[in-house]
């Protein structure tokens, strides 16, 4: 995963306010060099073009979902559980957040055109990447023996569709969460208390 400097998480933080507040036609390089107080020859050294400036968006963004990949990884069934937890957490509080909403309802627009590059970006850098370093993370448990599966990706699509469920899709369309859904933590782990059921060994388990 691209690591940014503390200064271009500044100016990639700016393009996600940008975004939010005026869309995809407000993601300009004028525009992103004028509010982070940046000159466009910048943007293009640290970005490259457009696309890369998008790429980097999604890929800043994405990072915002933490899973454990380069250090140490979860020795024990609490540990493991816990890394689990703080993903779904983290799942839940980046996808509903506005700045998702804004990217996922751009790219969406955009899916019916000839070249839908906004979306392909968004599977590559965003769900995929997380998916990636998820993986790692569920094939440690798999080898302690805390969880069994047969194919790590189906794993991961359950684990993801047990966070994520259709409030997504719900939210995109304009729906206000429920009160009980408003809490992100219990959700988490309701999710899961739920992927444990059918990929856990009992190894977890107090």
């Amino acid at each position: 995963m691209a690591v940014f400097t503390p200064r271009q998480n500044a100016v990639l933080e700016t393009a996600l306010r940008l975004l939010v507040e005026g869309g995809g036609g407000a993601l300009t390089t004028a525009r992103i060099a004028r509010a982070a107080n940046c000159s466009k020859e910048s943007l293009y050294k640290w970005f490259g073009d457009r696309d890369g400036l998008l790429a980097a968006i999604i890929t800043y963004q994405a990072s915002k979902v933490r899973v454990p990949g380069t250090g140490p990884l979860p020795e024990t069934a609490a540990a493991f559980r816990e890394h689990l937890e703080q993903f779904a957490s983290d799942l839940l509080t980046v996808l509903s957040g506005d700045v998702s909403l804004a990217l996922n309802r751009l790219a969406i627009g955009q899916a019916s055109r000839d070249d839908a590059h906004l979306g392909r970006l968004v599977l590559e850098r965003g769900r995929r990447m997380i998916g990636q370093r998820a993986g790692v993370l569920l094939e440690a448990g798999r080898q302690r023996g805390f969880i069994r599966f047969d194919s790590r990706d189906a794993a991961f699509r359950t684990l993801y569709g047990l966070v994520i469920r259709d409030f997504h899709v719900r939210q995109l369309l304009g729906d206000t969460l429920l009160p009980e859904e408003a809490d992100i933590s219990a959700q988490a782990k309701s999710a899961i208390d739920q992927f444990f059921t059918l990929y856990g060994t009992g190894a977890e388990t107090p």
